[in-house]
């Protein structure tokens, strides 16, 4: 068997994308590797192809065990002989899953780092024949990032108790600084870097000031992703709740999921999520790494990552079937404040902090950039690229700038002749001339910057705050009551010696009275797509997998556009192999006959009237 043969009967793919090959020719050789490649670019094929061609089994390292039951199954249904081991399986098939290792009887074993290092696991490895360890979410190694593990930091030890085994350590989300620390605790000097782009053309990246964060959640929802799946972030536990039964009562089918759920109900929603078509998680960070998921169209923060890395991962979950899918967010001058806060009130370091604050200021220039966001995110990740993406928000419709050099020295001059101690609300009453009884305790009304600001609405001056927060011209009090004082740029900024371009708030869009058309399905096949989906589904349920599991979306996509009628038609589809064929041709090209038939008798009855 080749690699090329391996991927088209097993995995149902004629060809490798990018350099899944050059990876699968290191293992096979016996070499390390440390990849980098966007959610939906691939990865697992990396590992899998040689973990088959290898002697012995390979060892996949996942920190998710909510996850491992639908990967497994994802496999299995291609013929593979895969098993997991960890504390949902009973004694007796824990047992019988290593005795299946030990008879050499497996493919691919799915382990999570914890129970891996412990010296009954690594004496039950140390006995059996290991192809490759692979060890995913690899990012999860630094502890300068955004979704550190302390039990991945043991498994450098595999360097020592298996020296002559390949290690393949993969991710979709690292910087420079993240792919040195993966490197040195994993110990993988000497692995072979395979760094693909990080671009994912199919995400369209979409920022909107908040003004009224649910209403206009609704109207992305109801307006462009309709009866689709999909992930709604929220930063607290509180606001998941609230926002997930307040879409139930809007007529969207939502689930809550986040750290404070006991485990029995996380896990039911995270089974629903996989298993629905048509179901909206909304959920706090706990949810979301390693998501199989493939066609969630639709990734909404309704609050502000901390950090660029976070954030894209995160919108990753989205199109990872290669169709297009949204990366939606909300901002606001709040946004600004509590991400500070809970930095400088946290118990971290000194030096974590200050990594964090970069990461902030990172996230913060993203959301207020005017040029193309794509290029601001592949730029953060260390590409370079040429051109505008043309399919952002920025590039579709690019914001309008103006020149708020006079207004910002306005508001700074303000902010310093008030005592640095007011809040927004306060400054914007100021500069309008809308006095409080508070205005005249203080004396404020005799200020030579009362009343200057009326060339601007209340919204106009908010939205100028928030700039002038995110670019360091203004900082918050987070120890007191949210004063806005001066920042470390705003010195040269009041002497005049530089000038200040902004960009202007869009106006929010006006709600759509229905959805978007699916621009995939034409009006005549739609019958037909439904019809698959309704088998796929069914299919699915009988044997207790999600539907992604028998066939993704784009599978059935290329069934309406194909229709095969024989083996060798249905084998040629993308994602279909030998054991797909056997188990699924012959119900899917029965159901595309049938509506054939049902078409032309239909058109016949039109003829004859």
């Amino acid at each position: 068997m080749t690699p090329e043969s391996i991927l088209k009967t097993t995995f149902g793919f004629d060809a490798f994308r990018g350099r899944q090959q050059a990876i699968i020719e290191t293992l096979l050789h016996g070499g390390d590797a440390l990849v980098l490649m966007p959610t939906g670019g691939g990865k697992s094929l990396c590992y899998q192809v040689p973990a088959l061609l290898r002697r012995g089994f390979g060892v996949v390292v996942s920190p998710l065990i909510a996850l491992m039951a639908d990967q497994v199954a994802a496999l299995r249904q291609t013929g593979v002989a895969a098993a997991y081991l960890n504390s949902s399986l009973a004694t007796a098939e824990q047992r019988a899953v290593e005795q299946q290792m030990l008879a050499g009887t497996l493919d691919l074993v799915y382990i999570a780092p914890e129970r891996l290092m412990q010296p009954r696991c690594l004496d039950l490895l140390g006995r059996c024949q290991i192809a490759l360890f692979a060890i995913d979410e690899a990012h999860c190694v630094s502890q300068w990032g955004h979704d550190f593990r302390p039990e991945y930091l043991q498994l450098a030890a595999l360097a020592e108790c298996f020296p002559r085994i390949p290690r393949i350590a993969l991710t979709a989300t690292a910087d420079l600084s993240t792919r040195r620390e993966i490197v040195e605790r994993l110990r993988l000097h000497d692995a072979q870097p395979f760094i693909h782009s990080f671009d994912r053309p199919n995400i369209c990246y979409r920022v909107a000031e908040r003004s009224g964060g649910r209403t206009q959640l609704l109207r992305f929802i109801g307006g462009e992703h309709a009866s689709e799946a999909g992930i709604v972030y929220c930063l607290s536990r509180n606001k998941v709740e609230q926002t997930a039964a307040w879409l139930c009562e809007q007529g969207i089918t939502a689930l809550p999921y986040h750290a404070g759920l006991d485990h029995a109900t996380r896990a039911a929603h995270q089974q629903r999520f996989a298993r629905e078509d048509a179901l909206v998680i909304v959920a706090t960070v706990a949810f979301g790494m390693g998501i199989d998921k493939p066609d969630v169209r639709f990734v909404a923060h309704l609050d502000l990552p901390a950090s660029i890395e976070g954030y894209y991962q995160e919108t990753g979950r989205g199109g990872r079937d290669g169709r297009p899918a949204d990366a939606w967010m909300l901002y606001g001058l709040g946004d600004v404040v509590q991400r500070r806060r809970m930095i400088e009130q946290s118990e971290s370091s000194e030096a974590r902090k200050r990594v964090e604050r970069h990461k902030l200021d990172a996230m913060l220039a993203y959301c207020e950039i005017s040029t193309c966001r794509r290029a601001q995110l592949l730029r953060y990740f260390g590409e370079q690229p040429q051109a505008a993406c043309g399919h952002c928000d920025t590039c579709l419709t690019p914001p309008a700038t103006w020149d708020a050099t006079e207004a910002a020295r306005k508001l700074l001059s303000a902010v310093y002749r008030t005592g640095q101690r007011f809040g927004a609300q306060y400054l914007i009453e100021h500069l309008r001339g809308e006095a409080d009884e508070r205005a005249a305790k203080f004396g404020h009304r005799r200020l030579s910057t009362f009343g200057i600001g009326t060339e601007l609405s209340a919204k106009q001056w908010r939205s100028l705050i928030r700039q002038l927060v995110a670019h360091g011209y203004l900082d918050v009090d987070l120890d007191g009551y949210g004063g806005l004082r001066l920042g470390e740029r705003a010195r040269p900024l009041l002497r005049g010696e530089q000038p200040l371009h902004l960009r202007r708030d869009r106006t929010p869009e006006r709600p759509s009275s229905q959805a978007k058309p699916r621009a995939d399905i034409a009006p005549k096949d739609a019958a037909l797509w439904e019809t698959l989906r309704a088998l796929r589904k069914r299919l699915a349920a009988e044997q207790g997998v999600p539907g992604y599991v028998i066939f993704h979306d784009t599978t059935l996509l290329e069934m309406v556009a194909r229709r095969p009628a024989s083996d060798a038609e249905f084998l040629a589809l993308t994602g279909v192999g030998e054991r797909k064929l056997e188990a699924f041709g012959a119900p899917f090209m029965q159901a595309i006959a049938a509506h054939g038939t049902l078409a032309t008798d239909v058109s016949s009855q039109n003829k004859a009237r």
